[in-house]
């Protein structure tokens, strides 16, 4: 054995020996980190990220749960856009509902927390009355309950009959049952409400009373110093209850009994998915209408951000 040969063998042992040190080095600075979040990365790339890459393959099979998914490429994604006519119902009830319950709500929560904000006396019992819909409103105990009010023979009709008002069957109309639907959404004003009333808590009153002092009326202080203000907080209520109103499942599968009914008026886009995968079995197909409502919650988002320059204020 030459000494060059014991000299390198000597320099590799000394690298293995350095290599360990580190790694042991690095273990016991952020080793018991890691395993704090050893259950949390289990979950998330076992229970998240694992369905979702077996999805977006299922997306390209044809799959029923009973036999094994059968490879048909773009297949499904041609047929949601030529072939498929419920699809098309779907998404004309889904866009209908966003565009209508997302602005009525943020406008009934950004008034109320206006009248929330002048200082009224036992302001916490208000902010929890007014949030308590927000935790309740996606059980499907509330779905029957407003099922039950808005029924033919049910506490709205009766209202109205007090006034000589014959009330139509507002579930059963296709020309109100969607309507009921948006009207539950905004019933649920509590979450943005608060977060509105945080924003408003920001402004500085000294701007008000400056504006006062000059003349400036309600409305114009409105427009002009509280609206602008308040467009970051506007844009984040926007874009969270935007992405939950395109992800409403449960009133319209409770009022409707999962059928979209009457004549798909109330077939939300959650729920046609839910009818193909649980109801037909067509896993896959199911799974590339999925990756569509994620591909347009992402769309919405990215043009949000974008546009987001021209009207949205910051403080510098």
């Amino acid at each position: 054995m030459t000494a060059s040969s014991l000299e390198s063998g000597s320099r590799g042992a000394g690298n293995k020996v350095g290599t360990r040190n580190v790694l042991a080095k690095i273990w016991q600075q952020d080793g018991p980190g890691y395993m704090f979040l050893l259950p949390w990365l289990i979950g998330f790339f076992g229970l998240t990220v694992g369905p979702m890459v077996t999805s977006l393959y299922l997306s390209f099979t044809d799959f029923d749960l009973l036999t094994d998914p059968n490879w048909v490429g773009a297949s499904n994604y041609v047929r949601m856009f030529t072939a498929d006519p419920k699809f098309a119902a779907a998404m004309r009830v889904t866009f209908f509902f966003v565009i209508f319950s997302v602005p009525l709500k943020l406008a009934f929560a950004l008034l109320v927390a206006m009248l929330l904000n002048r200082g009224l006396r036992g302001l916490p019992l208000y902010r929890a009355i007014f949030y308590l819909p927000s935790l309740l409103g996606t059980s499907v105990a509330i779905a029957i309950l407003w099922r039950q009010l808005f029924a033919g023979d049910g506490l709205v009709n009766q209202f109205l009959a007090n006034f000589g008002i014959d009330g139509p069957s507002w579930i059963s109309n296709p020309r109100y049952s969607l309507w009921t639907l948006i009207v539950l959404s905004v019933w649920q004003f509590g979450s943005p409400m608060i977060i509105f009333l945080a924003g408003l808590r920001q402004i500085p009153q000294d701007m008000y009373e400056a504006a006062s002092l000059d003349g400036a009326s309600k409305f114009r202080q409105f427009y002009k110093i509280t609206l602008p203000l308040l467009t970051p907080v506007v844009f984040f209520n926007a874009i969270v209850q935007t992405i939950e109103a395109f992800k409403s499942f449960t009133p319209a599968f409770v009022i409707s009994g999962g059928t979209g009914a009457p004549i798909n008026s109330t077939l939300f886009y959650t729920l046609y998915l839910y009818q193909e995968a649980f109801g037909f079995f067509r896993m896959g197909y199911a799974s590339a209408l999925a990756w569509f409502l994620l591909a347009m919650i992402a769309a919405f988002t990215a043009f949000s951000f974008l546009t987001s320059k021209y009207w949205v204020h910051y403080d510098d």
